[in-house]
């Protein structure tokens, strides 16, 4: 079992910033990937973005030049830095592990979310 805590959401205007954090209860070299996905009211949850333990990032077009993946290894936490705020990036920020068994198995592990809320 892996649990995961997110941290950093908050209120913000329009252009601004926020770092949004994801510990992790294992060490990350365990985890085959981590990332961000979120759910905006009345809406179905989206990816954000995916970094691989190689540390590779990956980001949905609406994110590209104004979010940045990246992981501690020694802190076992991934972070979303996420500058130029538009209030269409309001939603509630879950952070993702996935790990694939010896057998293929495909695990998937969610945090509890972290409310962003970007004000026009």
């Amino acid at each position: 079992q892996v649990q995961l805590v997110e941290s950093g959401g908050g209120l913000v205007q329009a252009g601004g910033s926020l770092r949004l954090s994801c510990a992790a209860s294992i060490s990350i070299f365990r985890i085959n990937s981590m990332g961000w996905y979120r759910q905006a009211p009345g809406k179905q949850r989206e990816w954000v973005a995916t970094i691989t333990s190689s540390g590779s990032p990956n980001y949905t077009d609406s994110v590209k030049g104004r979010f940045t993946i990246s992981r501690d290894n020694a802190k076992n936490t991934v972070y979303l830095q996420m500058n130029s705020l538009k209030p269409e990036d309001t939603a509630v920020y879950f952070c993702n592990a996935v790990i694939r068994g010896w057998d293929a198995t495909v695990y998937n592990y969610w945090g509890q979310g972290t409310q962003v809320t970007v004000s026009s």
